[in-house]
């Protein structure tokens, strides 16, 4: 437990070079103290004796979290967060041990990519998980609002709300999830030059899925803007990556790799497509290494999302291809 505060601590001084060997040290925590990771590296023949690279390092499917309270020691949640649950599979479930911590990370990347929380005015389209209330979506954006400048709300899809944030002399920034902002665009086509758009992805079972590239097009000419930004998220992770133009990037804390979706334990190489491996130091109370159940492919230090695997679930915050 010592080791968990302790790295809490340092995670911020995590860079390029010292990735790796905070990864070999996460995993030998997470092997002796969440023994559900235990059990499945032991499944996998997998122990800290024979996992010297990030390349050897098992990563947990994110289904685990669907059944399994996974806990990294022993301790009492602060909150529970909860997956959209579009399908009728259940919903994963991500204890979350320090609230103060994830609010900390979210803040830094946030801000590292758009600026001071203070001088920003936000308008949320989140109606969806609004409605569900248990989302870490929510429980960062609430953070956001709560810390950013005035006037900045929850939206219902006002034309009001627009012209206000249009008008303010804050920095604008519209937040919100694909089919709302779909939805928003053919109803009201307003020019929003002067507003940068963060779409969550996921149209949520509520329309026909699209790709993202569709999306930023549609967007892009009505509002009459050149770049739409993305968040990439989930409830099984503490840490975002945000990307421009359909490109994403993690903070120095958190990685994305691209396996052979035949073979768990081989890499591929840039703009070869395969499944998404998520290394995320920051779920330090949880398990750090997520196999999903998306596809992509890695384009420099960026990575792209691609879509699903079929037959998987389709996840609220992400865009089917």
């Amino acid at each position: 437990m010592a080791f968990a505060e302790s790295f809490k601590e340092a995670i911020f001084t995590i860079n390029e070079k010292n990735f790796e060997s905070y990864c070999l040290e996460v995993f030998n925590y997470q092997y002796t103290e969440c023994p559900v990771y235990h059990s499945y590296c032991n499944h996998l023949g997998k122990n800290p004796t024979d996992v010297r690279s990030i390349k050897q390092i098992p990563f947990l499917p994110v289904e685990f979290f669907k059944n399994h309270a996974i806990k990294s020691g022993n301790w009492e949640e602060e909150k529970i967060f909860k997956s959209s649950g579009t399908t009728k599979t259940g919903r994963s479930q991500h204890f979350i041990r320090d609230l103060k911590f994830y609010h900390s990370l979210t803040k830094k990347i946030f801000e590292g990519w758009f600026g001071p929380l203070e001088y920003i005015q936000i308008l949320a389209l989140l109606p969806s998980y609004l409605e569900m209330g248990d989302s870490s979506l929510i429980a960062m954006v609430d953070s956001f609002i709560s810390e950013s400048a005035p006037n900045s709300d929850y939206s219902l899809d006002s034309i009001e709300d627009l012209k206000q944030l249009d008008t303010s002399s804050n920095k604008k920034l519209l937040f919100g999830v694909s089919y709302a902002l779909l939805e928003l665009s053919e109803r009201f086509k307003v020019p929003l030059k002067n507003v940068q758009i963060i779409e969550t992805g996921g149209m949520k079972g509520r329309r026909k899925e699209i790709t993202r590239e569709e999306l930023h097009k549609n967007l892009q000419k009505t509002f009459k803007i050149n770049d739409i930004y993305s968040e990439y998220g989930m409830t099984e992770l503490m840490s975002q990556a945000y990307g421009k133009n359909g490109l994403f990037q993690f903070p120095k804390w958190a990685k994305a790799l691209v396996r052979d979706v035949n073979d768990p334990f081989t890499y591929l190489k840039e703009r070869k497509t395969g499944g998404i491996n998520i290394i995320d130091l920051a779920n330090i109370d949880s398990c750090a290494f997520i196999e999903t159940k998306d596809l992509g492919k890695m384009n420099g230090s960026y990575f792209e999302v691609l879509g699903r695997f079929d037959n998987s679930d389709i996840r609220g915050c992400n865009l089917m291809f």
